[in-house]
Order: structure tokens, then C-alpha cells, then sequence
């Protein structure tokens, strides 16, 4: 049990400081000039996507869900935070009309009523809460309440987000169609565009992870961490324990629709764009693999995973662009077959390595010194008798 604490104090610890470079320090070598604008602007990207392998982790990792559908509530998230984005452009779109351009080409002449409330913040951080929490809630309700499980499950989510895709792709969904929601200018009265701005963002984005981070690990630590745990490593002795594991898996879809959902509202404002290829199966795949390489069950992991599939993502988009799909193919099936904990389990499988050749052979025993002569044992002798 102490080598547990002495581990998880170190993985504390390493959080605190990375945490402090990228919500402090990172920021100010923005703010001076030694960190671009651009990087800054990749690298919160980065962050909003650990926001969905981080959501998948709680799932997969310590539920035994496997969801291929957090892209659609990342999506969704993002969706309600560019209606509101797309309210703050007023009149100052192509078209110089006050509505959204894509309506304008589309003959509308006044805005939708669904529209008009998103104008307010408030209401649309709501929403960012609301749409994706309430699709939660009917989709798992139902599933899990037919006891839908395993491959069965990981089909569903990812013809949910399949079938929400084409929906979205539609013109007559009114929410951009192919193109969706893009050239925006303003949030929370502020440039969107200014530098100081998208840091405000990028640090946003930052302690929004660590505060899931934390809320996720506390939660870890709990009773219901727990039981979490033992519906992934066995259900049905859970629920031969007497607990309803529907509503615990229930409430945890839930939860990790919350937190993807808020990664996709972080995630439109700094890449400035929202379409529905962010809501296609390929993109809950990708996120299963940021949490498979990282190292599921370890809240740590999806992290990693997620900044460095998307790092090198971003470098073979410019050296081997033709190649990537086939390096990310590469990179599961050799984590899947050489490296099953994932990056997270390389420091513990070096030491276990160096501990192996290190290790001195064990001393021969000392002779034992001979045994002291005995003594012949002599027998009483006998007199014949007469």
C-alpha cells in the first residue's frame, strides 16, 4: 500500500508542475514574445483533445465501456459554443445581413427561433451542459437498461454518432451543413482573434484538465471509484452484490459527456471552426488510440496520448502526409502487442528491466564444517551362560 501512495504522490507531484508550466509560465512566454502565437494555438488544441481521451479513459479505461461516440458530444459541445460565436458576428459577415451568412445563402431572411436565445452566454454555456447530457441520458438509459454490453455497446455509440453525422451534414439542419460554423470574431465582448485573447483561452482550456483531472482522481479514491472499477473487472459480481450497475454506468456515460462536451466548447473558439467531421466515427477511433498509446486506467495517460499522437500528427502532416494513417495504424498495433500499459508503463518496465541486470547473484553458502567423529557405540557384553 505505500509503494501505491509513494507512486501516486510522485504522479501528483509531476501534475502540479507541468500544470504550473502550462497555466503559468507558458502563457507568459507567449506574452513576451519567445512562444508564437501560433503554438500556443496548437498546443491548446492539443489540450482540448486530452479534455476527450480523458473522457474516453473514464469509459473504457476504468468502466470497461467501450464508447467509438465521444467525438458527437465533443462535437456537440463545440456546436453550442459556435451558435453562440456565430450570434456575436452580427452584421459584420459577407453578406452585411444580421444573421449568420450560411442562412443568408440559404434565403433566410430572419433568424431561426431555436437561434435566438444564443445570443446570451449563459444560455449557451447551458447548452454545452444540456444537449450532450440529455442525448447522454436517453442513449444510456436505454442501452443499459437492455443490458447492452461489450461490442454490442461500442457498435451502438458509434452508429449514434454515424447517424448524427449525416443529420449534420444536411442544409436543412440549419447548423452550417458541410461547411459549419467559421469565421468568427467575437466572445465575451472580446477580439477573438487578439493574442491576448486566445492565452485567455489556451489557460481556460488548462485548468478546466486539471480540474477534471482532480475531480476524476478524487473520484478514483471513493467507493464509487470502487465499484466503478469492479462493473469493468466483473459486473455481474456486482451486481450479484446487490448494486444497480445500470445506474452507475449511466451516470458515468453521462459525466464523460459533460467533460467531451466541454472540450469541444474550448476547442472551436481557438481553432475557429466547427464542422460535422469532427462528429464522425473516425474521430472517436482516434481517441480510443490517444487513450490506448498514452495508457488507459491512468487519467495520466489519455493525457499524454492525446498531445503526443496529435504532436506527431501534426509533423507528418508535413513530412509524410500520405503516411499517417498508416503510422497511427503502426503505433496501436505495436502499443497493443509490445507495449499493453501504454507510454505511462515505460519508466516502471525500465526499472523492472535495470533491476534484472543489476541484480547480483546470490552469495553460495558457506561450507559446513564436517561433522565431529562418533564415537563407535559399544555394546554390553554378554557372558555364556552355564
Amino acid at each position: 500500500m505505500s509503494a501505491l501512495s509513494t507512486r501516486h504522490k510522485i504522479e501528483l507531484i509531476a501534475v502540479g508542475v507541468i500544470a504550473l508550466f502550462f497555466i503559468v509560465i507558458f502563457p507568459l512566454l507567449n506574452a513576451h514574445g519567445y512562444v508564437s502565437n501560433f503554438t500556443i494555438n496548437v498546443w491548446g488544441k492539443y489540450l482540448c483533445y486530452a479534455l476527450l481521451a480523458i473522457s474516453v479513459d473514464l469509459l473504457w479505461g476504468y468502466t470497461g465501456l467501450l464508447s467509438l461516440g465521444q467525438a458527437l458530444f465533443f462535437s456537440l459541445g463545440g456546436y453550442m459554443m459556435g451558435m453562440y460565436l456565430m450570434r456575436m458576428i452580427g452584421d459584420l459577415g459577407q453578406y452585411g445581413k444580421p444573421i449568420p451568412d450560411f442562412l443568408v445563402f440559404l434565403g433566410w431572411s430572419g433568424l431561426p427561433k431555436f437561434w435566438e436565445p444564443f445570443d446570451s452566454f449563459p444560455f449557451a454555456a447551458l447548452m454545452i451542459f444540456l444537449v450532450p447530457g440529455l442525448l447522454a441520458l436517453v442513449f444510456g438509459f436505454l442501452a443499459f437498461r437492455s443490458r447492452i454490453k461489450g461490442v454490442y455497446f461500442s457498435i451502438l455509440t458509434q452508429a449514434l454518432t454515424y447517424g448524427a453525422s449525416l443529420m449534420f451534414f444536411r442544409n436543412d439542419m440549419l447548423m452550417g451543413g458541410n461547411n459549419g460554423f467559421t469565421d468568427f470574431r467575437f466572445i465575451l465582448g472580446f477580439d477573438i482573434r487578439n493574442a491576448a485573447t486566445q492565452r485567455g483561452l489556451f489557460i481556460a482550456t488548462a485548468v478546466t484538465l486539471l480540474v477534471v483531472y482532480v475531480a476524476l482522481r478524487l473520484l478514483s479514491y471513493t467507493k464509487f471509484g470502487l465499484v466503478q472499477r469492479a462493473i469493468r473487472d466483473g459486473e455481474n459480481r456486482v451486481l450479484f452484490s446487490g448494486y444497480a450497475t445500470a445506474h452507475f454506468k449511466l451516470f458515468i456515460f453521462i459525466v464523460a459527456a459533460f467533460i467531451a462536451a466541454v472540450g469541444g466548447a474550448l476547442y472551436v473558439p481557438q481553432v475557429g471552426i466547427i464542422n460535422p467531421s469532427e462528429m464522425t466515427p473516425d474521430k472517436s477511433l482516434e481517441a480510443v488510440v490517444w487513450c490506448a498509446v498514452g495508457g488507459r486506467a491512468t487519467l495520466v495517460g489519455p493525457i499524454i496520448g492525446a498531445i503526443s499522437v496529435n504532436a506527431l500528427k501534426s509533423w507528418a502532416s508535413r513530412a509524410a502526409p500520405d503516411y499517417w494513417l498508416v503510422i497511427l495504424g503502426g503505433m496501436f498495433v505495436i502499443v497493443v502487442l509490445l507495449l499493453p500499459g501504454g507510454i505511462v508503463s515505460i519508466p516502471a518496465r525500465l526499472k523492472a528491466l535495470w533491476q534484472r541486470f543489476t541484480k547480483k547473484p546470490d552469495d553460495p553458502e558457506p561450507p559446513k564444517p564436517p561433522a565431529p567423529p562418533q564415537e563407535p557405540a559399544v555394546t554390553p557384553a554378554t557372558t555364556p551362560s552355564t
